[in-house]
């Protein structure tokens, strides 16, 4: 790691001006050329034939996993090394590959580590979720959630009452998942390290759950609410004639009916700093 490239969201979770002038100045204490900078989404992502034509050999990520899905895509075919920092609310990418969580102490100890690791993913059509997919009427409470972290009061009540409506809806039916055979309010896909797929599924039926299911969404953790099923699987499908709704990593997509939904793996290019002294 010696040539990088940095990309940030100034619009993520915990990312600040204050905090990238750190890491940036951590990479000039280190001796690390920086051969650019892209601040998402108001700067187009680089394409791999510009990282190669710089010389970078390392992209570094200061964002959330949306930001980090968006990169990952579009750099699914470079060779080069990525280095995910906790930028986030959830930050679960960066948390798998990190034990340590200070931005600044994450790149002083890559500098070092030649751990280098390959990352499962869900993979439906064009669209990969590293961290999860999920499937549903849950997922129109990311609209409420959005206006909540942004402080849009004035937007924060319509987008739950229409996220209430959906939910109560006749919910989604998935195949290829021994024990799921009814109707879901939502659906979470995560990357299993055997290129499956491990499923989590709620049924919620009464007031009590459909609460509960709607303000774990809300706050960053729906599994944790009541009457979930989990299953695991090679490849799923889902059942209907209509589009639904789904998130890749938090992010918004309309998948059509009858998609295959499948997993992976990346090449060995992401930095580990677990089990690295600091």
């Amino acid at each position: 790691m010696q040539t990088l490239w940095f990309i940030t969201n100034p619009n993520s979770g915990s990312t600040s001006q204050e905090k990238c002038d750190a890491i940036e100045a951590g990479f000039a204490a280190q001796g690390l050329k920086l051969m650019g900078r892209t601040l998402f989404p108001d700067d187009v992502l680089p394409e791999a034939a510009a990282l190669d034509a710089a010389g970078v050999d390392t992209v570094v990520l200061f964002a959330g996993d949306g930001t980090i899905n968006a990169t990952l895509s579009k750099l699914a075919n470079w060779r080069g090394d990525f280095l995910v920092l906790p930028g986030g609310t959830m930050n679960l990418l960066a948390k798998a590959l990190h034990t340590e969580l200070d931005p600044v102490t994450i790149v002083r100890v890559a500098q070092t580590s030649s751990h280098r690791v390959a990352l499962p993913y869900v993979e439906a059509g064009r669209n990969r979720a590293y961290v999860g997919l999920i499937l549903g009427p849950v997922g129109h409470w990311v609209t409420a959630r959005e206006a909540v972290r942004k402080g849009r009061l004035g937007r924060i009540l319509p987008a739950i009452r229409i996220a209430w409506r959906k939910t109560f809806g006749r919910g989604i039916r998935i195949g290829g998942a021994k024990g799921l055979r009814e109707r879901y309010q939502a659906v979470l896909i995560s990357p299993a390290a055997d290129k499956g797929l491990d499923v989590a599924a709620i049924e919620a039926r009464d007031w009590t759950s459909i609460a509960e299911l709607g303000w774990d969404w809300l706050t960053g953790d729906w599994v944790a609410a009541r009457a979930v099923t989990k299953s695991h699987a090679m490849t799923l499908q889902v059942y209907g004639k209509h589009a639904i709704h789904a998130l890749f990593d938090g992010e918004p997509v309309r998948l059509e009916p009858g998609v295959q939904i499948v997993g992976g793996v990346t090449h060995q290019g992401f930095i580990s700093t677990r089990d690295v002294t600091p």
